[in-house]
């Protein structure tokens, strides 16, 4: 192995590391955004609208990420939507992350007591009240480990957006394997990027897990 070809290629891996790390955040934010507000949506006792919901979760649920993609960043033109790469597979990400995060929520939601929904609903608390205080901090107790679950696979799904020519960390490692035909380099410093964003990410959950509890535990904190 020779190591100085990483020291040489050292800003440019940095470099698409950190495109890795810009698509990944802005992607996660809006799969997060979306699969929530697709979760309340499906709440709404109207049936056109809860059949559009699911089969919008059943699709992007049941194709590749990377047809959905192509069809985002090279289909788009076609009906007056030209997006640059980079936005195209932030976009990408968030819609495919979306479906999966709306169904994480979802189980969420159906885990919380109904009693404690019913004792706040005797109080005469509103329901935005009932979703703030009672619904969403037991809920998301229960989801976090999907969630970070979810967020650490999209890492993964980054890979991806080299394709389309996002200049992110996989599209960097080719440019270094066809100058150099360092293979055995390239697929060492890709498995060490990954390691370590995806191990970030899994720490960060646990943490956010552990703070969360204790913050919920906490007699004030529950009251208030």
């Amino acid at each position: 192995m020779d190591s100085n070809l990483l020291v040489h290629y050292g800003p440019a891996l940095l470099r698409g590391f950190g495109v890795t790390i810009l698509c990944w955040a802005a992607g996660c934010a809006i799969g997060l955004a979306l699969g929530f507000v697709l979760m309340l949506l499906r709440r709404i006792d109207v049936k056109p609208l809860r059949w559009i919901i699911r089969t919008y979760i059943e699709v992007i649920r049941g194709t590749p990420f990377l047809i959905q993609l192509f069809l985002l960043y090279s289909g788009g033109p076609a009906i007056g939507l030209r997006l640059e790469a980079t936005t195209a597979g932030i976009l990408g990400l968030g819609v495919y992350g979306s479906a999966y995060f709306a169904e994480i929520f979802r189980a969420g939601y159906q885990a919380v007591p109904k009693g404690q929904v019913e004792a706040a609903l005797s109080l005469g608390m509103p329901y935005g009240g009932i979703l703030r205080r009672v619904i969403l901090p037991g809920m998301l107790v229960s989801t976090i480990p999907a969630l970070v679950n979810m967020m650490a696979i999209l890492t993964k799904e980054t890979v991806v957006l080299s394709i389309i020519t996002v200049p992110e960390l996989m599209y960097e490692m080719q440019t270094m394997a066809a100058e150099t035909f360092a293979s055995f380099e390239t697929i060492l410093g890709m498995a060490l990027f990954y390691w370590l964003l995806v191990e970030a990410v899994s720490r960060l959950g646990r943490r956010l897990e552990t703070r969360m509890t204790r913050f919920l535990s906490h007699p004030s904190n529950a009251r208030a």
